[in-house]
């Protein structure tokens, strides 16, 4: 890398340092995060892409290979002077045939390995007898815990099933949002507070962190404005996107694109304004707690 190199990326390197430091202090991000942001790219949609692309070529893949079995068998059902049935199903074999079932009548059109709707309805799989599998039998921890479910329900006590326990992916499935109708712009604001509180009472750290995301659907809004309306008075640092007009936002609160040539991407989810905010003082604790510790 020479001089020129970094002349000709001047301005990504300026994006780049925009976002590892705001306002003197090093933001916490990777390398992953920062190319996000300024190149505006989606690792989940390219992901996305790579998945839907082999699950495609799997299934032609396998779509040939069934066809090749199909016409390998009638090729070996005319060499053994069999006829093949057509598709009313009537075969020519009577009661004394050796276990022989017949097969659907294969088109010509796989022979050139041209995708069909398959005529044929698979053989069930006979189903495995799992009566006499031991392993499904439960032992005597289940025991163990009714007796001791039991003693603290008596106490008053409430409690949950232990499989409930075992299974924390479904209730994290349960508290994931489900999607809803989007509209044309769609902003999505995220905020998580970090605290850190000492033993005996009294406030270590306060840290909030908080987001605008940006989704536009519909490309008649790709170079839209967003009017906010800030009233901080505590000190928040507040960052824009690199390809956010910082002077814009200064002036009139207003994010815009500081390129109206390059719209915002469609269907991607863009991280336009986020903010930092850390204090110390117990008065800004969003909430308190108060515990009495009884003797047993």
């Amino acid at each position: 890398m020479d001089e020129a190199d970094i002349v000709e990326n001047a301005f990504n390197l300026i994006f780049a340092f925009d976002e590892i430091v705001a306002l003197g202090y090093r933001e916490s991000v990777n390398l992953a995060q920062i190319r996000t942001f300024v190149e505006m790219d989606s690792h989940e949609e390219r992901v996305y892409q790579a998945v839907r692309q082999t699950q495609e070529r799997e299934a032609k893949q396998k779509m040939k290979e069934k066809a090749k079995e199909l016409q390998r068998a009638r090729q070996e059902a005319r060499k053994g002077g069999r006829s093949v049935p057509g598709y009313g199903g009537a075969g020519g074999f009577g009661s004394n045939s050796a276990g022989y079932s017949p097969t659907a009548a294969v088109p010509d059109s796989l022979a050139l390995g041209e995708p069909v709707k398959p005529s044929y309805m698979q053989q069930q799989q006979p189903s495995r007898n799992v009566g006499s599998n031991k392993a499904l039998k439960l032992g005597s921890k289940h025991k163990e815990w009714d007796t001791f479910a039991d003693q603290l329900k008596q106490e008053g006590e409430s409690i949950s099933s232990p499989t409930a326990a075992k299974s924390p992916s479904s209730a994290v499935a349960r508290n994931i949002p489900q999607p809803t109708n989007l509209e044309a712009v769609n902003l999505n604001v995220e905020e998580k507070v970090t605290l850190t509180a000492l033993r005996d009472g009294g406030l270590q750290n306060l840290e909030v962190h908080g987001m605008v995301t940006l989704r536009i659907t519909d490309e008649q809004y790709g170079r839209v404005k967003l009017l906010f309306e800030n009233k901080d008075d505590k000190g928040v640092q507040i960052q824009t996107h690199p390809n956010i007009d910082k002077e814009l936002f200064k002036s009139s609160q207003q994010v815009g694109l500081k390129n109206p040539s390059k719209p915002f991407p469609i269907n991607s989810d863009v991280g336009v304004l986020k903010w930092r905010f850390q204090t110390q003082d117990e008065k800004m604790v969003p909430l308190s707690n108060h515990l009495t510790v009884e003797p047993c």
